[in-house]
């Protein structure tokens, strides 16, 4: 089973968006999935609630008050972790993780707990070595702003692999609000979107 550990010290950069739509993601190719929940507000495991019978099946796990075990016969589990993780959180999560995907928003204040966070993942063995990797994300990214200038000088010296950028949008909400993501979506303008996680699935089909 392939772990996808989605995680961030900084709230609200975008890792419930991220955990929800890798889930459906792996769902969508037909393989058995799980999704993980860490963070007291829920919110993953209310997208699930809302989430169609008729969309591709994923398995929530309520890990709000422990992280639980990996759970037997699923092919790829994603854990959306919430921002106030402890050190031994973090290592324990570590240790469970294939891959570790990190979102950072255009903003100053994401970008200087993006960089305590991966000062925190550098120490420990299994990143230092590269074991394990961390895929930088930048999330809800405006072309042409300062602030997606400054996140693109920013993404390109932290000295780990920045695998794609995320376009700013409402489709996101609205697909999240009916238990959906760009995954279960018909036409134009969710494919268009679709082709920004292109680079990001295939980093992380080619870790398992």
């Amino acid at each position: 089973m392939l772990t996808i550990l989605v995680a961030n010290i900084k709230g609200g950069c975008g890792k419930t968006t991220l955990a929800t739509h890798l889930a459906a993601a792996s769902a969508g190719v037909g393989k058995l999935t799980a999704l993980a929940d860490l963070d007291r507000q829920r919110s993953s495991l209310g997208w699930l609630e809302r989430r169609p019978e008729s969309a591709s099946p994923v398995t929530g796990l309520d890990w709000t008050k422990d992280i639980g075990e990996r759970p037997g016969g699923y092919q790829r589990l994603i854990i959306d972790a919430p921002a106030a993780l402890k050190t031994k959180q973090i290592e324990e999560l570590v240790r469970m993780a294939d891959v570790v995907v990190l979102p950072v928003l255009p903003s100053v204040f994401d970008e200087q707990a993006t960089e305590r966070f991966l000062g925190k993942l550098d120490e420990l063995k299994s990143i230092a070595k590269n074991r394990k990797g961390v895929a930088v994300v930048g999330n809800r990214l405006r072309a042409r702003t300062k602030a997606t200038d400054r996140l693109d000088s920013f993404l390109g010296g932290i000295g780990h692999r920045v695998v794609t950028r995320l376009r700013d949008s409402q489709i996101y909400a609205e697909a999240a609000a009916s238990g959906l993501s760009l995954f279960d979506l018909p036409g134009k303008r969710a494919a268009e979107h679709r082709a920004d996680w292109k680079p990001l699935l295939a980093y992380i089909d080619a870790v398992g």
